[in-house]
């Protein structure tokens, strides 16, 4: 297979207090969880609220009421056809924002990326790794771990697609990761705010360097824990202040859902900090979110995606996996 032999596919939602997930989209995604159940558009109000708040609160100049902004979010869904034969599999869920100045009347692009959802991923955790180190005495890694989700996701980065869609590259945003400790520097951008050093990288972080990613640790002002920020290329110089703050004020607000024990915690991190998962000194959102279903629903499309996407072209991806560089 020739590098050229995945063709992408990419189709756009708006994630508003309407949105209701497709049958396709990839249920473990966190804005899929926040749309279901009885509390579903109460949920999505109350987190949109959140984004543009905390928009406002870092976005402060000209902006004496602190309303001048809002953000729009489309959930971006890419589905990829091996070797043009079309049978296409879903592959990747990212967040695409877009500021809205209700003073000028612009509509401003902000940045894709920021949360990243995966069948493929769930394969590699929730499944591959699992099964490996039930074999294993201790942790280990399988051979080769990442590599073949790596290479899909920078082909779909540099293919036609992604640039008839987005003009820059991805910018991830995760939580940071309970077993590192984190260390405050000097360093400080007007908008990321302080920076944070890692003892040691984490697998994840591994993961995504093999999608092309680099990490940095960033805490914004009046945040209580650092955010991990994936990208490619220059961080603090290719992207504006403004499409910056979209993804601070967006991830952010999500991960005060997810993990109020760090990102909720009524204690700032210090010059030395571990986030605590198990954190009890912590305030709860006022939005329902079920971690457990999560976790069950990451192995079941783990499941699938070996079913439907890794068995059946096993050869077909490894040949291309070998090829690819």
């Amino acid at each position: 297979m020739k590098n050229n032999d995945f063709s992408f596919t990419i189709k756009r939602i708006r994630f508003d207090e309407h949105y209701q997930p497709a049958d396709s989209t990839r249920i473990t995604t966190n804005f899929a969880n926040l749309a279901r159940g009885e509390w579903r558009q109460q949920n999505l109000r109350n987190a949109l609220n959140m984004i543009n708040n905390r928009f406002n609160a870092l976005a402060q100049w000209d902006n004496p009421k602190g309303d001048r902004y809002s953000v729009e979010l489309d959930i971006i869904s890419v589905a990829v056809d091996i070797a043009g034969k079309g049978d296409v599999f879903p592959s990747i869920e990212v967040l695409k924002t877009h500021i809205v100045d209700h003073k000028t009347n612009e509509r401003i692009e902000g940045i894709v990326g920021n949360n990243f959802s995966s069948y493929v991923r769930d394969y590699d955790f929730s499944v591959l790794l699992r099964e490996h180190n039930k074999q294993q005495a201790q942790f280990s890694v399988p051979d080769n771990f990442g590599e073949l989700h790596g290479k899909l996701f920078k082909n779909f980065v540099s293919s036609d697609a992604y640039k008839q869609h987005f003009n820059k590259p991805p910018v991830i945003c995760l939580s940071v990761s309970d077993n590192k400790v984190y260390r405050r520097t000097e360093n400080q951008h007007p908008v990321l705010g302080v920076e944070y050093l890692a003892n040691e990288s984490s697998l994840t972080e591994q993961y995504f360097n093999k999608m092309g990613l680099q990490v940095r640790y960033f805490m914004p002002a009046n945040s209580v824990a650092p955010l991990a920020f994936h990208f490619v290329g220059d961080l603090l110089n290719d992207y504006s202040n403004l499409e910056l703050i979209s993804t601070i004020s967006t991830m952010e607000t999500f991960q005060k859902i997810y993990r109020p024990e760090i990102y909720n915690a009524n204690a700032v991190a210090g010059k030395s900090y571990q986030p605590n998962l198990k954190n009890q000194d912590h305030s709860i959102t006022q939005i329902v979110y079920d971690r457990e279903e999560r976790r069950k629903l990451a192995i079941a499309q783990g499941r699938f995606a070996e079913e439907h996407f890794i068995k059946p072209h096993r050869a077909t991806l490894e040949q291309w996996s070998a090829n690819c560089d």
